[in-house]
């Protein structure tokens, strides 16, 4: 990690990034629909410089196939620090047989009961991250007040 500033706040590497990414299952997806920008919460998995999803027919795929550009955000915090990780790339369905096998294999369950068949990858164009000690709130300064010379 790299200090960024003394309020407690450092950069991570790409690595640490990925550690983090590998060791949460929930995130949030940003994606660009017809009436703007729309974030979907989606449980995923890491497989090697890719995260993949699986979905079902709806508006998370419409926009997807039609805007593919997307935001990917994972946060991670106790008591004495919270993390936020960002990557930025390219969302896609996996189309090949060889390809939605291998993710079937991967140990990722939807968290809801429903079918979702369709698999996702994102293929990162940039990994960023943020670490913060977590400490109290520094006290507030209180305006001064003129004293009343009336």
């Amino acid at each position: 990690m790299e200090r960024i500033d003394e309020a407690g706040v450092w950069k991570l590497t790409e690595e640490e990034c990925w550690n983090l990414l590998a060791r949460r299952e929930l995130g949030r997806l940003a994606v660009t629909g017809p009436t703007g920008p729309e974030i979907f919460p989606v449980n995923y998995v890491v497989d090697g410089p890719r995260l993949l999803f699986r979905t079902a027919p709806g508006s998370k795929l419409a926009d997807l196939s039609a805007s593919p550009d997307v935001a990917f955000e994972v946060d991670e915090y106790d008591e004495s620090f919270a993390a936020s990780v960002m990557v930025k790339g390219r969302a896609s369905r996996l189309e090949r047989q060889s390809e939605i096998d291998a993710a079937d294999a991967l140990p990722l369950r939807p968290w809801i009961p429903t079918l979702k068949y369709r698999w996702v990858k994102i293929s990162p164009a940039a990994v960023s991250g943020r670490w913060f000690e977590r400490t109290r709130e520094p006290d507030r300064y209180v305006a001064s007040r003129k004293a009343d010379t009336t």
